[in-house]
């Protein structure tokens, strides 16, 4: 079977990974992959939101199977287009993926369906959403309502923090994705992420994670796309996972449904455990970066028989096995991300930092460039370790991380304080 991912980052990196030991695959390429996607793909120069051009490739070498990686291609249609040229693919279609696309119209099918969600207002002005603020109080949250890259959220810890994340947003920082602003209350508990995939009708849950959303050590600074993960989450208890699947999960697959836009592919919860149970933050409709990286580590089973049984409407009956030793993720950035940073520095050190036992390096924003592995991006490496316990995982990314050779990049070093607390 020939199949493409979709993507460049450490997402699709850990797909790439993974799904290059399925006994299926005989041909993996990455549509536009990266500096270590290159070493279990092959890489193809093609944008991954030049719907034109994956389609063509699609065509033109007989591809079997896509898996698209990031958001912005569910959400410009690419499966519909795939779908259309009779080329199969995981990923919900456009009208599914605005699940993730709009987080008000997420907001509004939680209030039509009765899932539990933070009390929000969406608003397409900044006066109203400004009274509104005045209205509730701080501490609020203010996000654009489309997609920004994970750092369209902003955790306002009072009025004037919120007036002014409603000035910039509808100022433009974001483009489009600010047309409209959605402020909800802020909820109190612990976060976690949520993986099911779904076929349309049946969820199939899969491990947890816990990310760490926040540029700064205690979790401090602004959000980001994700600065570590880990899994499996200790506050997603059984009961928690069961909680989850009962009130959020199988009544938004039904709800979608109900709504004619029936969900395949991976749904991707994120949660605040509160005191009255799990709540719904927000959904994407894609695989979590960091997540993805600590879920394919921990992950026995093939992913790629699952990835097509979600887009062949075959979960009812499906299952997959997962390691009980616990992965953890460091992500390395760019020195300034998440605001502006260098590129092009050069990154040494990864071959020793790869060969600490139970490691893995997923690479994110890099590039190879003369031989050498460039940096591309404001996320740039994921560094993820295995151990018995998430301390040891935890301590053996950090020792990897030692041993690499890039002054110009930073790192948190509290990725899974809480799980280690514990």
């Amino acid at each position: 079977m020939k199949v493409l991912v979709v993507g460049s980052g450490g997402r699709e990196h850990a797909l790439c990974w993974a799904i290059a030991a399925s006994p299926l695959c005989t041909k993996l390429y990455c549509a536009p992959g990266n500096g270590g996607i290159a070493q279990e793909a092959e890489c193809v120069a093609i944008a991954a939101d030049d719907l034109d051009g994956i389609v063509g490739f699609c065509r033109d070498n007989h591809i079997d199977f896509v898996v698209v990686g990031p958001e912005q291609p569910l959400v410009l249609g690419l499966v519909d287009r795939l779908d259309a040229a009779g080329i199969k693919a995981f990923g919900p279609r456009a009208y599914a993926a605005v699940l993730e696309g709009s987080k008000g119209f997420t907001k509004d099918l939680c209030a039509r369906y009765g899932m539990p969600t933070a009390a929000y207002g969406r608003f397409g002005d900044a006066a109203a959403a400004k009274a509104f603020v005045a209205e509730k109080g701080a501490p609020i949250v203010v996000k654009a309502d489309g997609l920004a890259a994970g750092k369209g959220v902003i955790m306002a810890e009072t009025d004037a923090e919120a007036i002014a994340a409603i000035d910039d947003i509808f100022g433009g920082r974001f483009g489009a994705a600010g047309a409209e602003v959605v402020i909800e209350e802020w909820l109190i508990g612990e976060e976690a992420s949520f993986f099911a995939l779904v076929d349309g009708e049946h969820a199939l849950a899969l491990a947890t994670a816990q990310d760490h959303k926040r540029v700064g050590d205690g979790d401090t600074g602004p959000n980001t796309g994700g600065m570590g993960a880990y899994s499996p989450a200790p506050v997603m208890t059984r009961k928690v996972i069961d909680a989850v699947m009962e009130t959020i999960i199988r009544p938004t697959v039904a709800a979608m449904n109900a709504e004619g836009r029936p969900f395949r592919g991976v749904l991707f919860a994120g949660l605040m455990i509160t005191d009255n149970g799990p709540q719904l933050i927000e959904y994407n409709a894609r695989f979590g970066d960091p997540e993805c990286q600590v879920l394919m580590m921990r992950l026995k089973s093939d992913i790629l028989p699952a990835l097509i049984a979600s887009a062949d409407g075959q979960l009812a009956n499906f299952d997959l096995r997962w390691r009980d030793e616990p992965a953890l993720t460091v992500v390395m950035a760019a020195n300034g991300y998440p605001g502006d940073y260098d590129k092009g520095t050069v990154i040494g050190g990864l071959d020793e930092a790869a060969k600490a036992d139970g490691v893995q390096v997923f690479h994110a924003g890099t590039a190879l460039r003369d031989g050498k592995v460039v940096a591309t991006g404001g996320r740039v490496l994921g560094v993820t370790a295995m151990g018995t316990t998430i301390a040891e995982a935890q301590q053996r990314a950090y020792a990897a991380i030692d041993k690499l050779d890039w002054p110009e990049g930073f790192c948190r070093r509290d990725i899974g304080w809480r799980a280690v607390g514990r």
